[in-house]
Formats: C-alpha cells, structure tokens, sequence
C-alpha cells in the first residue's frame, strides 16, 4: 500500500477499535510502579492474569524492592515459576530490583534505553513501563499487536523492531500508548492467531486480510 492509504488504514483502525473497546487498557496490575516493572518482566510468554496471579504472591512475601535484591535467586524463583522461563526471570527481577534500589534511589527511569539495560528487558517491555508510568510515547508490539497489525496492513513486516516503526509512522503520538492495549484487545477478541472470527470483527469492512 502507498503511504497515504496506510496513513487513512490506521485512522479506519483507530476508530473501530476505540469504538469497540472504549474502555481498553493495560490488563497488568498497577498498583506501584517498580511492582507493575517487574509484572512486565513476568509477562514475556505468559498471560497476564497468571502474572497477577503469581505477582501478588511475590509481593505478599516480598513488598519492596529491597526485599526482593537481598532474596536468593532460589527464593524468588521458587515463587515466579508458574509464569515460565524461571531461571532467566529471576535474573531480570533481581536485576531490576538492585538497580532500582542501589542504582536509581528508588525511582524508575523515564528512558527506555536505560532500563534495557536491566538483564532480560527489551524494547517491549521498555517501552511498556514507561507508558503505564510516565505515559511516555512509545508502542508495545507484542505478539497481538504485530499478528494483527499485519494482517491489517498496517506493516507487511513481522519483526517488531519494524512493526514498531511502521505504527509510528501512521498514529500519532498520543495514540501510541493505547493502539498497543487496542490490539491486544482485538487479538484477543477476534483476530486470534488461530481460527481468526472476521465474520464478527469490528475490522472487517476495511481490514487487509493478510494471513
């Protein structure tokens, strides 16, 4: 597609899914932000109601971040497991806690690029702390919204990094933050991976269809 039918693509998409899912938000618990951080960590490869789940475990055991540096790898994974990829886990949530409580006193950076410097944070996760907390610019592209920005037409690129780039091109700014909750939405509602209901998808009228 030429720019400019990608760029009215996007308002098209924008529109329905606002209409559909007026009330579209981060599905992760927020109740402080280094605890909402370290659910993002959780949440790679896990649904998000697990990570609640298993979060508030965590922080029953272990409130602070503090508590949480000076616990042992064995400790904290015992707790974090049922949300996968234990041992690699373990080691972004101590790690985040320990730059959080020795190297940051105690206040998130509002810079993606810094906090991808915890062990196991990328631009996914980046990107969604400093969304949820300083509402700060900046798409998450997670398996929902690069399946369905695809299929779409939004991109014709599956890697993230690019996906990225294309929806910023073609949403503006204050919009970035939440197109990344509206997509999940829709992947999850109608454009699922598997078995997709275009029938019933508020989409279907202008969507691509690239599967």
């Amino acid at each position: 597609m030429a720019r400019v039918s990608r760029s009215k693509l996007a308002q098209n998409t924008w529109d329905a899914l606002v209409s559909a899912f007026p009330d579209s938000a981060c599905s992760l618990d927020f109740d402080l932000p280094e605890r909402l951080a370290i659910r993002g960590i959780l949440s790679a490869q896990c649904t998000d109601n697990r990570v609640n789940l298993t979060s508030k475990e965590l922080f029953d055991k272990y409130p602070d971040m503090n508590s949480i540096a000076n616990a042992s790898d064995e400790e904290i994974a015992a707790v974090i497991k049922p949300c996968g990829l234990t041992a690699s886990k373990t080691a972004s949530v101590k790690d985040f806690a320990g730059r959080f409580v020795n190297g940051w006193g105690g206040v998130i950076p509002n810079d993606a690029d810094e906090l991808m410097k915890v062990r196991g944070i990328g631009r996914k996760i980046a990107n969604l702390i400093v969304g949820e907390i300083y509402q700060t610019p900046a798409v998450v592209v997670d398996t929902h919204c690069k399946r369905v920005m695809k299929r779409i037409g939004i991109t014709d690129s599956a890697d993230p990094a690019k996906v990225e780039k294309d929806i910023m091109k073609v949403f503006d700014k204050d919009k970035w933050i939440a197109i990344g909750h509206l997509s999940v939405d829709l992947g999850r509602t109608y454009c699922k991976a598997q078995s997709p209901d275009c029938d019933q998808c508020p989409l279907s009228g202008f969507c691509g269809r690239k599967f």
